[in-house]
C-alpha cells in the first residue's frame, strides 16, 4: 500500500514539475526559450503543446530565418491533431508565404490532402470533397512532373466516384417519392457531370420509366407530348444500348407510350 501511494505522489509531483516547467517557459516571453521548447515538443509528438508554442512564437518570428520551420512545423501540429480545416489553410499559407521554399510542394500537397481527410461519406454534404477536387488539381497543374501527381489523380477519382453515388442516390430517392420531374432533371445533371459512369445505362433506363410515370400521371393536355417524349427518349435508348438487360421492359414501356400517344393525340 505505501509503495502505491508513494508511486502516487512521484506521479503527480512529476506532473507538477512538468505543469511548472511548462508555464514558466510560457512566462518567460523569451522567444529563443519558446522556439526551442515548441521544436522539443514537436520532436516528441506532444501536438497540442507544440502549437500553443508556435502560437506564442509566431508574432517574434515573422519575416525573420526561423519563420520557415516555425510555419511549417505549425501547420503539421494541425494535421497531426486532425484540425483539417485549420492544416488545409495554414499548409496553404505556408506555400504563399515561403514561395521558393523547397517545402511548397509538399505544402501544396498537404492542403489538398487535408480537404481530402475531411471528405465525408457519400451521403452526406460534399463540399470538402469538391474542395480537395480542386486543390489536386491545381497540385497537378502546378507541378506536372511531381511524384506525387499519380497519388493525386487516384484521389481525384475516388472522390468523384464517390460523388457521382451521392448524385445517383438524389435521383433515385427523387424517383422512389414519385417526384418524376425531378428525378429526371437530378439524373440529366448526374449525367451531365459524370459522362463516363459506369451507371449510364442504368441511369437513362431510369429517366425512361421516370418520364413513362411523369406522363401517366399528368394532365390530360400534357399526356401526348410527354408520351412522344417517351418514345423519343426509348428510341435513343435502343440505339445506345441495342443489347440492354432492360431491352424487353422497355418494349412494353414503349407499346403501352405507342397506343397512349395515339389516343390522346387523336
Amino acid at each position: 500500500m505505501f509503495k502505491k501511494f508513494l508511486l502516487l505522489f512521484l506521479v503527480i509531483g512529476s506532473l507538477a514539475s512538468c505543469k511548472t516547467e511548462y508555464e514558466k517557459i510560457r512566462a518567460s516571453n523569451d522567444p529563443v526559450v519558446i522556439l526551442k521548447a515548441a521544436h522539443d515538443n514537436y520532436n516528441k509528438g506532444e501536438w497540442y503543446t507544440a502549437q500553443t508554442l508556435y502560437e506564442l512564437a509566431i508574432p517574434f518570428y515573422r519575416g525573420k530565418k526561423e519563420a520557415e520551420d516555425l510555419f511549417y512545423n505549425f501547420a503539421y501540429t494541425h494535421y497531426n491533431l486532425n484540425e483539417y480545416i485549420l492544416s488545409a489553410h495554414y499548409f496553404k499559407t505556408f506555400s504563399t508565404s515561403f514561395y521558393n521554399s523547397p517545402r511548397r510542394e509538399e505544402c501544396d500537397f498537404m492542403s489538398a490532402f487535408s480537404n481530402y481527410k475531411m471528405s465525408p461519406s457519400y451521403k452526406l454534404d460534399q463540399t470538402h470533397s469538391q474542395k480537395a477536387i480542386d486543390a489536386f488539381q491545381r497540385f497537378v497543374n502546378t507541378y506536372p512532373n511531381s511524384d506525387r501527381v499519380e497519388k493525386c489523380n487516384q484521389y481525384i477519382d475516388e472522390i468523384r466516384a464517390k460523388m457521382e453515388l451521392k448524385a445517383f442516390d438524389q435521383g433515385l430517392l427523387y424517383y422512389n417519392m414519385k417526384q418524376y420531374n425531378s428525378a429526371i432533371y437530378s439524373f440529366e445533371s448526374m449525367l451531365k457531370d459524370f459522362p463516363s459512369s459506369k451507371k449510364g445505362e442504368e441511369v437513362r433506363y431510369l429517366m425512361i420509366k421516370a418520364g413513362y410515370d411523369y406522363a401517366l400521371n399528368s394532365v390530360y393536355e400534357k399526356k401526348s407530348e410527354r408520351f412522344e417524349s417517351v418514345i423519343n427518349d426509348l428510341a435513343k435508348f435502343n440505339k445506345k444500348y441495342p443489347t440492354s438487360k432492360y431491352k424487353k421492359e422497355l418494349a412494353s414501356i414503349k407499346k403501352d407510350s405507342q397506343s397512349k400517344y395515339n389516343k390522346y393525340k387523336s
